[in-house]
C-alpha cells in the first residue's frame, strides 16, 4: 500500500529527547516499511527513517532557536502533501485538525489520529464544519468529549518489542517522567513519594510556557531530600531510568489522550500508580500492570501493593496489548476499511452528511 504519514515538525521522528507523538509517528512509520509498505514520511529533516523522507524543514523545531512560529513549516508541508497527494493510497495526519480545509474534498484517502486532548470548548464547531474527516482516537476516553464526530476506530499506541527488556528494578527510586506542567502534577508524585519514603527521580521538559509554574509551584519542592531533577532524557537513558525504577508515577490531574509513559514502563517491567483520569483505566491493567486511584492518600496505601507486582507479568501484559505490531495491523485494518469506502474526488463535496457507508 502507498501510504504518507504526516508528523508534527516540532520534534524529529524519533524524537532526540522528550516527544510523544512524533515517537509514536516514527515507530508505525518504521513497522509499515518492515511490513512491505511504500511508505513516505513527511517529518523534520533530522529525522531518521527506512520510509523516503520528505522534510519541509531541516530541523525539528522545538529545539531550533531560529525557528520563531512553527505554522508556515507546518503550511509549506501541507502544500507538500497536497501536491502529490493522488500518488498515495492512504494519507494519514497526526497533526492534529490543522489540514482539514485543504484536505475536506480528499477526506475518502485521509484518516487523522488525534493526539490531543478534546474537551476544549472552541473544538465543537470545527468538528462541525468538517464532520466527513474520518479520524481515529488514541483512547475511547479521549473521544467522549465528541461523541458524533466521525470516529473510525480506536487504535491504542504501541512500542517496537525490542525497544526495551525487562529491567530488574533495582534503583531503589520511584521514576517521573514526561514533562513539568500544572496537568502532570509532578507535585503528586513528590507527595508520594515523601509519603512512602521512598526516593523520586523526575526526568521531565520544561516548556517555555510553563516555566513561572515550574519555578512558583515545583521549584520549592526540589529542595528537599529524596527528589531528584535530572531533566530531559534520551531514549537510551530512558532504559535504564525506567528499567531500574521501582515504580513509576502517573499522577495526573487531566484527561489523558494515552499515556505513553505508562507502556513505556511496562515495556520495562516496571509497574505503573496512576491517577484514575482520561484513557488511564483502559491502558493500566488495575491489580496487574500497576494500580489506579483517585488522590494521593489512595496511592500512598496501594504502594506496597504495587511494588509486589511481578515485573515478568508487568512485562507479558505489554507484549500482549501495546507492541507496535498489533498497532501497525489496527491501523492497515482501518486503512483497508478507508479504500472500500472511499469514493472519487469529484463526488466528495455532495458527501455533507460526514456518515460513513460503512465501518
Amino acid at each position: 500500500m502507498r501510504i504518507a504519514q504526516v508528523a508534527p515538525l516540532y520534534e524529529s521522528c524519533p524524537p532526540q529527547l522528550y516527544g510523544g507523538t512524533e515517537r509514536v509517528v516514527s515507530y508505525l512509520t518504521e513497522e509499515l516499511v518492515r511490513e512491505g509498505h511504500d511508505v513516505t514520511l513527511f517529518a523534520s529533516g533530522d529525522s531518521q527513517t527506512d520510509a523516503l523522507l520528505r522534510g519541509p524543514c531541516d530541523q525539528a523545531l522545538r529545539l531550533n532557536r531560529a525557528c520563531k512560529d512553527p505554522l508556515p513549516y507546518h503550511l509549506v508541508m501541507l502544500n507538500q502533501v497536497a501536491r502529490i497527494a493522488d500518488t498515495f493510497e492512504i494519507i494519514h495526519f497526526h497533526i492534529d485538525f490543522l489540514h482539514f480545509p485543504v484536505f475536506a474534498l480528499l477526506w475518502g484517502k485521509t484518516l487523522t489520529t488525534m493526539h490531543a486532548r478534546l474537551d476544549l470548548p472552541d473544538l465543537p464547531p470545527l468538528f462541525h464544519e468538517f464532520p466527513m474527516m474520518p479520524l481515529v482516537s488514541i483512547s475511547n476516553a479521549q473521544r467522549t468529549p465528541l461523541p458524533t464526530a466521525n470516529w473510525y476506530g480506536t487504535v491504542y499506541h504501541g512500542l517496537p518489542s525490542d525497544l526495551y527488556a525487562l529491567g530488574r528494578g533495582d534503583g531503589g527510586y520511584c521514576a517521573f517522567i514526561g514533562r513539568i506542567s500544572p496537568e502532570k502534577r509532578v507535585d503528586n508524585a513528590i507527595a508520594i513519594a515523601r509519603c512512602v519514603g521512598m526516593p523520586l527521580m523526575i526526568a521531565a521538559k520544561v516548556d517555555n510556557v510553563d516555566l513561572d509554574y515550574y519555578h512558583s509551584e515545583i521549584e520549592p519542592l526540589l529542595k528537599g531530600s529524596g527528589v531528584e531533577f535530572i531533566g530531559e532524557i534520551s531514549d537510551e537513558e530512558k532504559r535504564e531510568f525506567l528499567g531500574r525504577a521501582m515504580l513509576l508515577l502517573f499522577p495526573i490531574d487531566w484527561p489523558e489522550p494515552f499515556g505513553l509513559a505508562t507502556i513505556e514502563a511496562m515495556a520495562n517491567g516496571t509497574p505503573v500508580l496512576a491517577f484514575r483520569r482520561g484513557s488511564v483505566s483502559e491502558v493500566v491493567d488495575d491489580g496487574v500492570t500497576g494500580f489506579v486511584v483517585d488522590n494521593v492518600d489512595e496511592a500512598v496505601a496501594v504502594v506496597p501493593h504495587a511494588l509486589a507486582l511481578d515485573r515478568r507479568e508487568v512485562r507479558r501484559r505489554f507484549e500482549e496489548r501495546f507492541t507496535v505490531e498489533r498497532m501497525a495491523r489496527d491501523y492497515v485494518a482501518l486503512y483497508e476499511v478507508l479504500r472500500c469506502n472511499s469514493v472519487p474526488a469529484v463526488a466528495l463535496s455532495t458527501k455533507a452528511t460526514g456518515e460513513r457507508d460503512a465501518a
